[in-house]
C-alpha cells in the first residue's frame, strides 16, 4: 500500500478557516504536506485542497482568515436549517437519507448557480486550472445521491469541481456541470475517507467530523481505513476550537478565532501526527 493521502475536509467559511490554521500549524511543524501523493477535498476542503496543491503557501491561506480576505456571504436562514433537517433526519437509511435531502435541493427556491460559481470562483483566486499532482474533489449527484470524484482527466474544470463540491444543499442550488446536478460533497460524509483507500498513510483534517443524518463518522471512517492496514491521523476541532468556530458555521465573524485555534491545536499535535505522515 504505497503513497500518501491528505483528506481535507467540509466546514463552511468557519470550519474552513479551523482547517486553514491547522495546515498552517502543521506546516509551521515541518511537516510538508505538499510531499502527499494524492489530496482529496471536500467542500470548503476542495477549496483550500485545491490552493494548497497549485502551490499557495499554508501561511498565506492563514493570514487571510485573520485579514478578513476570505469572506463568504452564506447567509441560512432558520427556514432552511429547519427544511436541511427535516430531509436529512427523516430516514434512518443513508442512501434515502441523501435521496431526501437532493430532492429538497433540487425542489427548494435559492438563488441562481451562478452565485455558486462566483463565490467560489473568487475564494479560488488566481488558481483555475488543475494542478499537476493529483487532486480530487468530492461531490454528490443530487439525482442519484451517490458520491463522486472529480479529477483533472474528468473531463470538468476545477472551478466547476469546486463549485460543485460546495453547493449546499437549500442553501444553493445544486450546480450543473457536464449535464448533470451536484450538491455538496459532505451530503453524507463530510471528508469521505473512503476515497483514501489504497494509501498506506492517511492525514484527514476533518472540521465537522460527522455529517446531519444516518451517515458514517470520519472516525468510523478513519477505523475502517486503519483496519485495512493504512495508518491514518485524524484531526478533528478539540474543545477549545469548538469554541471559537460557536455554532454558526456561516458567521463569517468567527473565521480569525477558528483560524488560531486550528493553527494552535495543530501545533500540539503535530508529533503525533509526523509519526504518521513522516513515517
Amino acid at each position: 500500500m504505497p503513497g500518501t493521502a491528505l483528506v481535507l475536509g467540509g466546514g463552511g467559511p468557519v470550519g474552513g478557516a479551523w482547517l486553514a490554521g491547522v495546515l498552517a500549524g502543521l506546516t509551521e511543524a515541518g511537516i510538508d504536506l505538499g510531499s502527499a501523493d494524492v489530496v482529496i477535498g471536500t467542500s470548503a476542503g476542495a477549496v483550500f485542497g485545491s490552493r494548497l496543491r497549485s502551490g499557495v503557501p499554508a501561511a498565506e491561506l492563514y493570514e487571510r482568515q485573520l485579514s478578513g480576505a476570505d469572506a463568504v456571504r452564506l447567509p441560512v436562514t432558520a427556514r432552511q436549517t429547519a427544511r436541511f433537517l427535516w430531509a436529512a433526519l427523516g430516514s434512518r437509511d443513508p442512501q434515502r437519507s441523501v435521496e431526501r435531502l437532493a430532492r429538497a435541493a433540487l425542489h427548494t427556491r435559492t438563488g441562481p448557480e451562478s452565485e455558486v460559481f462566483d463565490t467560489v470562483g473568487a475564494l479560488l483566486g488566481d488558481v483555475r486550472g488543475w494542478p499537476e499532482r493529483e487532486l480530487r474533489i468530492a461531490a454528490v449527484d443530487a439525482r442519484s445521491g451517490r458520491t463522486e470524484v472529480f479529477d483533472a482527466r474528468s473531463g470538468a474544470t476545477l472551478l466547476e469541481a469546486v463549485a460543485a463540491s460546495c453547493a449546499v444543499p437549500v442553501v444553493w442550488p445544486p450546480v450543473t456541470v457536464a449535464g448533470r446536478r451536484w450538491m455538496d460533497g459532505g451530503s453524507r460524509s463530510t471528508a469521505n475517507l473512503q476515497l483514501a483507500r489504497g494509501y498506506s498513510r492517511v492525514l484527514a483534517v476533518v472540521p465537522v467530523p460527522r455529517a446531519v443524518g444516518p451517515h458514517p463518522s470520519a472516525s468510523r471512517q478513519a477505523a475502517e481505513l486503519s483496519g485495512a492496514g493504512a495508518r491514518v491521523a485524524l484531526l478533528a476541532p478539540d474543545r477549545a476550537a469548538r469554541r471559537a468556530m460557536g455554532r454558526n458555521l456561516a458567521d463569517d465573524t468567527r473565521r480569525p478565532a477558528a483560524a488560531r485555534a486550528g493553527r494552535a491545536q495543530a501545533r500540539a499535535l503535530a508529533p503525533s501526527v509526523a509519526e504518521v505522515w513522516q513515517g
